[in-house]
């Protein structure tokens, strides 16, 4: 069984072809079938049930399929391990991070970390911090920016806290608060409040800041994008409650402190079953360094 042979059948379970799969590893598709052939001879069963129409995995292949990620994943990370051990910073670096991440300047620092480190690949993905925490875990990113309540903490990663900040509340120029310096929750309570999914991290700050004072909102638009989130703001349709550093970078919107607002707390999160290299190097721009 070869590295090869794996590589060749994630890409046609990815993409439900030989064709394609062929064009993506960049060898004629004969070669590619005959590998595949070669390997379920070799397994003693078919891993793809092949018709005039479509390619799909049987239930071994199915069951092949992880195992080779995990072996492919493997092997990337011992050559990025030996190219360390001489100095070299290479592999992939997987970043999740929230879309109102403010504490760091990522651009800024991924592209020192390229600066430093070209021959290491970067994949940046945006998401909901629960779920970059569970990413994390898994092993499907390596950091993860978040953003949670102060009364929450990342579990099952290892966490360094970035920054606090308390948020505001985010309006229209034509709303009836946008003249306004300072509101309480109280007030806002009345509004109609445009903000993220319910029992999303970003969302939890505020529900949870409500539900402590013994108040209740109304949630009349969910959105999973925190721009479009300022774009149904600006339109009227509601207000928010959002970090001031993020809010800094929109334009078209009136900001007011909140006495009794909610704070926030970022943190930059990465596995504690240890870094591969490429995001130890990463983590260490930060001031952070990994055993």
């Amino acid at each position: 069984m070869e590295l090869q042979q794996m590589r060749y059948v994630i890409a046609v379970a990815e993409t439900n072809s030989f064709t394609r799969a062929a064009q993506r590893c960049l060898v004629v598709q004969s070669a590619l079938s005959h590998q595949i052939a070669r390997l379920e001879k070799e397994l003693g069963t078919r891993l793809f049930e092949r018709t005039s129409r479509r390619v799909r995995l049987t239930p071994a292949g199915a069951a092949f399929l992880p195992a080779a990620r995990q072996c492919l994943d493997a092997a990337d990370r011992a050559a990025a391990e030996v190219a360390a051990a001489v100095g070299e910073v290479r592999g992939r670096l997987t970043v999740g991070l929230i879309p109102t991440v403010a504490a760091v300047d990522v651009p800024a620092v991924l592209g020192e970390f390229h600066r430093r480190h070209p021959k290491a690949r970067v994949s940046l993905g945006v998401g909901a911090s629960d779920e970059l925490v569970e990413q994390v875990r898994q092993g499907g990113a390596d950091v993860a920016f978040l953003g949670i309540p102060v009364t929450a903490r990342p579990r099952g990663v290892m966490a360094r806290e970035l920054a606090r900040e308390r948020l505001v509340a985010v309006v229209s120029p034509g709303h009836p608060l946008a003249g306004e310096t300072s509101v309480d929750l109280r007030r806002l309570a009345s509004e109609e409040f445009v903000d993220l999914p319910a029992k999303t991290a970003g969302r939890a700050q505020s529900d949870l800041a409500f539900a402590a004072a013994g108040l209740t909102r109304e949630v009349v638009f969910e959105v999973t994008n925190a721009d479009y989130l300022a774009r149904l703001i600006g339109a009227g349709l509601g207000v928010a409650l959002l970090p001031p550093s993020y809010v800094a970078s929109l334009t078209g919107l009136v900001t007011i402190e909140v006495a009794d607002a909610p704070v926030r707390a970022e943190y930059v999160v990465w596995s504690r079953e240890g870094c591969p290299p490429a995001a130890a190097a990463f983590l260490e721009l930060l001031g952070i360094t990994v055993e």
